[in-house]
């Protein structure tokens, strides 16, 4: 399997490197982008884009090489030693202008995060078992068609989740998918958390317990008519959660009680606004 692996690293980084090349050498916002990276600190503005262009063209015409077999050893060495760069460079621009751009696989405004250096760290790796390689990847490819296409599935898709860059064209997405189908503004009653949240900071519950609370809304879950609201607090020089419970059904701010609980116990060590409402399944507590 590792002969295999390592048969395929070529095209892994040729794609990489041809990809970035496009951004470097074809994207309108390229000048944009070398003024936006470390080059502007490394070499100074008027340099900044003659070197990001070269550097683009030198990505394309390795790239290509790599990607049309046969792929020499010299070439991987030479893709390996440009990997090494990469890394070299981000880890510089990260610690000496840790507000500039990538300017890696897009021109979009990112700066340098563990991310971009694991993507580098990847491409060393992915050079460093091509030069290994005994042979070609068309022969890979050919004598082990599934799980070469499964190998290179792989790999290209960890060079995506490690480049930010490209976050808005699979992550955000996901992110809004997510949004839609689990509504995270709702509870399971369909009443917005928000207005849960605005009616018990009304309340005087609230405003009695609110110098002991230490977070915002840590956890909340319906039971009945009621919706509990967990807060993390501190109370007599030790961890308690304040569980506020607020009626589904009055929007009365004065309807809304509160549980202040021992971490540690479980057992409740304050109750305030008259009698509580029905402990639900996650507050097994019985009122002080």
């Amino acid at each position: 399997m590792i002969e295999l692996i390592a048969a395929l690293q070529p095209l892994v980084v040729g794609a990489v490197l041809v990809w970035s090349a496009r951004v470097k050498l074809f994207s309108r916002h390229a000048a944009a982008a070398a003024n936006r990276s470390a080059l502007t600190r490394l070499l100074g503005q008027r340099r900044a884009l003659p070197a990001y262009r070269l550097l683009g063209g030198v990505e394309l015409s390795l790239g290509a090489l790599l990607l049309l077999p046969p792929a020499p050893r010299l070439e991987a060495v030479a893709a390996t030693a440009l990997a090494v760069g990469f890394l070299a460079y981000l880890t510089y621009a990260r610690r000496v202008a840790p507000t500039s751009s990538c300017g890696c696989l897009s021109a979009r405004p990112t700066p340098v995060t563990g991310r971009s250096l694991g993507r580098a760290g990847l491409l060393v790796v992915a050079g460093g078992l091509a030069v290994l390689s005994p042979g070609g990847w068309p022969t890979a490819l050919v004598g082990r068609p599934l799980a070469g296409t499964a190998v290179l599935l792989a790999e290209l898709a960890s060079v995506v989740a490690l480049s930010p860059e490209l976050d808005t064209a699979w992550l955000l997405p996901l992110r809004r998918l997510r949004a839609r189908l689990t509504h995270p503004l709702r509870g399971g009653s369909g009443v917005p958390l928000l207005a849960t949240v605005h009616q018990l900071q009304l309340s005087d519950a609230y405003r009695r317990v609110s110098p002991l609370l230490r977070s915002d809304v840590r956890e909340h879950w319906d039971d009945g008519d009621w919706r509990f609201v967990g807060h993390a607090a501190h109370y007599q020089g030790r961890p308690v959660t304040a569980v506020f419970a607020v009626p589904l059904a009055d929007r009365e701010p004065d309807a809304v009680r509160v549980a202040v609980v021992d971490d540690a116990t479980g057992h409740t060590l304050l109750s305030l606004a008259g009698t509580p409402p029905p402990a639900g399944p996650r507050l097994a507590v019985a009122p002080a």
